[in-house]
């Protein structure tokens, strides 16, 4: 038996390819446990946009969490994702375009005709998607419990993997917590199809069609560990931010905020860590949709020779 403790993203993704592993596994959630940070992610899968800043290990290894998640959960829509910036930050289009691949030049308007008037140009990055990360967390879970894994409390009584996210902290020395805020806005008013990046030299921000009139608007990142909700700040920032995207965002309906830590080694870079015999996958930064079935996958496989061997 395997338990994995913690059922976020990186907990119910290394359940899901153990499971598929054909490996006994069950999931510990410790009681009263705040809702996992994962469920406030944008839930884009954009390898290619996150090479801007990210590793190329993080282009490279990420490519593969698209087909992974299309195979696991209904709901990922591939419609790539559009990144634009004001007419004063032309610049910024341009540098974002050298420092990232795979990506077209485009004029936004043909993409979503609802910024034709606001941008005259654009990137493209055709081979990204997007989905809702509540409900594909929700899909994971329910095939895992359909399949007979169980999900209890108390104390784990097999082989552990350790997916705790910033809870594992006193375990991992170098771990620490980047603050993360989100809103999520109603509007008819606004017809996006596919996520929209906004560059801004002081407020830069995603915004992700969760359909219905639906839209998350994130994320701030903030080397802090403070809990608690959403600040004023980030609220006025992220709107401000929306506002440029389409003016229509002004009379939004805010639906719901929220506000979380995402777990971080020092690289920014997600990883498989053995401690004796506990093995943890964890320090997802902002890439914990992209990276965590990409570590889930490696962990099945390095689990499963491990278990032939000893055999």
């Amino acid at each position: 038996m395997i338990s994995v403790l913690g059922a976020g993203v990186a907990g119910l993704c290394a359940a899901t390819a153990l499971s598929d592993a054909g490996l006994a596994v069950e999931v510990i959630e410790p009681q009263g446990a705040p809702p996992p940070v994962s469920r406030l992610a944008g839930g884009m899968l954009a390898p290619f946009c996150e090479g801007e800043s990210a590793p190329e290990v993080i282009v490279t290894r990420g490519q593969a969490a698209l087909a992974w998640w299309e195979a696991h959960v209904p709901g990922v829509e591939r419609h790539g994702t559009l990144v634009v910036a004001a007419p004063r930050d032309a610049g910024d289009l341009d540098r974002f375009a050298r420092a990232t691949q795979n990506h077209r030049w485009v004029e936004p308007g043909a993409l979503e005709p609802d910024l034709a008037a606001r941008f005259a140009r654009g990137l493209f990055f055709g081979d990204e998607a997007h989905m809702d990360p509540g409900a594909a967390l929700g899909a994971l879970r329910e095939t895992l419990q359909v399949r007979g894994v169980a999900f209890r409390e108390g104390r784990p009584v097999g082989r552990i993997v350790d997916c705790r996210g910033i809870a594992a902290a006193p375990e991992l020395a170098d771990l620490r917590a980047v603050r993360g805020e989100m809103l999520e806005v109603e509007t008819p008013e606004v017809r996006l199809t596919r996520p929209v990046r906004l560059l801004h030299p002081r407020f830069p921000c995603y915004i992700v069609p969760r359909g219905q009139g639906r839209y998350m608007i994130g994320a701030t990142m903030v080397e802090s560990a403070r809990p608690g909700p959403i600040t004023a700040r980030a609220v006025m920032e992220l709107l401000s931010a929306a506002y440029t995207v389409h003016p229509a965002f002004a009379e939004a309906e805010v639906i719901a905020t929220g506000a979380g830590l995402r777990p971080s080694f020092p690289d920014n870079v997600p990883a498989i860590r053995r401690d004796g015999d506990r093995i943890h996958v964890n320090g997802m930064y902002r890439h914990g949709f992209l990276m965590a079935p990409v570590l889930a996958t490696e962990l099945a496989q390095m689990m499963t020779q491990e278990l032939a061997h000893a055999h």
